[in-house]
């Protein structure tokens, strides 16, 4: 695939439009500077630091407000459908924990309204383009997704895999198959809208604060480790890790396919794996793990960002806006 630069999705600010610091219906929406990396998308003419300020408090406020709501909307919503099973405090707390498909349903559809949450940033506070949040070709480059998919899944289980010594043992519970559909309708959901918000509004944001690419890797890397709530300290680096090569990524191929790619691999088979060998809820708990584990998990990332920027090189996928 060659490298494909089409024309910018609407026309740049003309010399007589007013430039106002919060944006509003007298600025259009336009696309960014050419030739640009993807942390410098939400830069150009018009720029104001302080809009990006606001951009990323409403975008965190934002999480914090609609996520959690639509989560229990959703799991009141089943709770009703089911006949209303007991105490709603328990349904819903047996549901935040995993302990049953729907809960884990409700979950992963709340974290994936961050991808509008992120689209409406972009295009209604910074006045860009949207399909510049998938990439700077822009829009998302679904073949190199595709094909980075089956290359971070066959990775992440080899590594896995060589850690333990043999493929792991199974078993198979009652009622798996409900499980085995929730992940993998919605797992990839909610893997695409945290990708969408932290290696991408939140990389953009806060990379538009600095011409330095690492400000952006680096910041967006440990708000997404912190948002994980309780951990020892071997798993936020663990966490921490995945954000930075996952960022790195992002920026050395221009778009969040390959990271989303990884992101997928990873949450797919960790509650995929979960399901035959242990429980869900025990996964979903999990606050602490030890210096082995992490290095192995960092390691597989790794790899992945290896061999998946390869793939994109090989791909050509374009790395600056047009």
């Amino acid at each position: 695939m060659t490298q494909d630069h089409p024309a910018p999705a609407s026309r740049q600010l003309a010399a007589h439009d007013p430039v106002l610091p919060f944006g509003g219906p007298t600025q259009p929406i336009s696309a960014p500077d050419s030739g640009v990396p993807y942390t410098q998308v939400l830069r150009g003419r018009g720029f104001w630091p302080v809009r990006s300020w606001f951009g990323l408090a409403f975008a965190l406020f934002g999480y914090a407000l609609i996520v959690p709501l639509v989560n229990q909307g959703l799991v009141w919503l089943f709770w009703l459908f089911q006949g209303r099973p007991g105490s709603y405090t328990e349904y819903f707390g047996r549901a935040r924990g995993y302990e049953m498909p729907l809960g884990l349903v409700a979950g992963h559809v709340a974290l994936a309204m961050l991808i509008p949450i992120s689209l409406a940033m972009v295009a209604l506070w910074h006045r860009r383009p949207g399909s510049f949040l998938g990439s700077v070709q822009p829009g998302m480059r679904w073949r190199y997704l595709l094909l980075a998919l089956p290359v971070a899944a066959l990775i992440l289980n080899v590594v896995l895999w060589v850690d333990a010594g043999s493929v792991p043992q199974f078993s198979v519970p009652d009622g798996w198959w409900w499980w085995v559909l929730a992940i993998v309708v919605f797992s990839p959901l909610q893997a695409a809208g945290e990708e969408f918000f932290f290696r991408g509004y939140l990389l953009q944001g806060i990379g538009s604060l600095s011409r330095h690419k690492w400000v952006g890797i680096v910041a967006s890397a440990f708000v997404f480790a912190m948002f994980h709530g309780v951990q020892n300290v071997w798993l936020f680096v663990d966490r921490f890790a995945f954000g930075l090569l996952a960022a790195l990524l992002v920026v050395l191929t221009g778009g969040l396919e390959a990271a989303i790619a990884a992101h997928v691999a990873n949450n797919v088979f960790a509650f995929g794996y979960a399901v035959f060998s242990g429980s869900v809820a025990s996964t979903r708990a999990v606050q602490s793990i030890g210096p082995k584990e992490a290095l192995v998990d960092v390691l597989g990332f790794a790899l992945v960002a290896l061999a998946t920027w390869w793939l994109g090189r090989r791909l050509k996928v374009a790395t600056t806006t047009p």
